[in-house]
């Protein structure tokens, strides 16, 4: 923490696993937070009682983020425990009862994707703070036609769904945070609907979105595992850059010898396919690295999870 301090880095995630059953949690959490930094912790909720939520109360976490990964049936299914979703349902009303912001994170797949619905109604009904819908690493190729592709047309839909439920909340008065991530060209389909439904607003948009920079892996974000091995992003568990028991994480995470490093970092990124000749290629940034990888061994290849089509992204269709 003191070199992550010295390094400038603003926010710690404590995440797993389960960070509950980590005993010296609360420790280490309250030293974060003396130290400044915007802390947040990521739970399954299951473990948390009135006494672990006062507890977390008093730490102050910035944010508490519980995962359901769908309604009850679903998340039962999920997560192999019967009554897992009550526990996760209570452990977000113990908190919030607390004065404390929590959000629902729900990571979308073809198996839960039709209980999105209802979750953001359940949002609604408890009066929850943030909703974190994360994509699923896409295992497909990228030469599926997209306009067809079952995977794709799930994830349009629930994009859809999400944009009118927080337009909806924001004309009602009752503003929440609806956050996406794990797919950087949800930037470019937010864009397209500014330009739809507020066209006068959609350069300003446009600007903030090329400011935001697209896919941060290897620059902005990255994962400290339960071993102490650092990786580009929390998707990336099968590439360390090394281990902060051994040398600092400010040394691992500015040695650009590594060549995946040199390349995450570099402005703008080498990127191949399809990302290299997007019209939006500095809102996206090519996107996430690790798909093209995992699917084609090659780290810089057009990213197989862009849901976008060719007419889309400025190619002929």
């Amino acid at each position: 923490m003191d070199d992550l301090k010295q390094f400038r880095v603003p926010v710690l995630i404590l995440s797993g696993g389960e960070p509950l059953l980590r005993p010296d949690i609360f420790e280490l959490s309250a030293r974060a937070k003396a130290m400044g930094f915007y802390v947040g912790l990521s739970t399954n909720g299951t473990l948390i009682d009135a006494a672990l939520a006062d507890k977390i109360a008093t730490i102050g976490y910035d944010y508490v983020g519980i995962s359901l990964d769908g309604l009850h049936q679903t998340h039962d299914r999920f997560r192999r425990k019967e009554g897992a979703f009550e526990l996760s349902l209570a452990a977000l009303r113990l908190c919030r009862a607390r004065g404390m912001k929590v959000g629902m994170r729900f990571t979308l797949t073809q198996e839960n994707a039709h209980d999105l619905p209802g979750l953001l109604d359940l949002m609604t009904a408890e009066g929850i703070d943030k909703f974190y819908l994360s994509h699923l690493n896409y295992a497909g190729r990228g030469n599926k036609n997209r306009k067809t592709d079952a995977h794709f047309q799930t994830t349009r839909q629930a994009m859809d769904l999400l944009i009118d439920r927080c337009w909806a909340a924001i004309q009602a008065g009752t503003p929440a945070e609806f956050v996406t991530g794990n797919n950087d060209a949800d930037g470019v389909y937010l864009l397209r609907w500014v330009e739809k439904h507020f066209p006068d607003k959609a350069n300003h948009i446009r600007q903030k979105l090329i400011q935001w920079g697209g896919n941060a892996s290897g620059v902005n974000i990255a994962n400290i595992d339960n071993l102490g091995v650092v990786h580009p992003d929390t998707m990336w568990w099968n590439y360390p850059l090394g281990h902060v028991r051994e040398r600092p994480f400010s040394q691992i995470w500015q040695d650009t010898r590594d060549p995946v490093m040199a390349g995450l970092k570099q402005r703008p990124r080498q990127v191949e396919g399809r990302c290299a000749t997007c019209a939006h290629f500095a809102i996206c940034g090519g996107n996430t690295r690790v798909r093209a990888w995992q699917t084609s061994g090659n780290l810089w290849a057009e990213d197989p999870g862009c849901y976008l089509d060719d007419p889309e992204i400025g190619l002929p269709s």
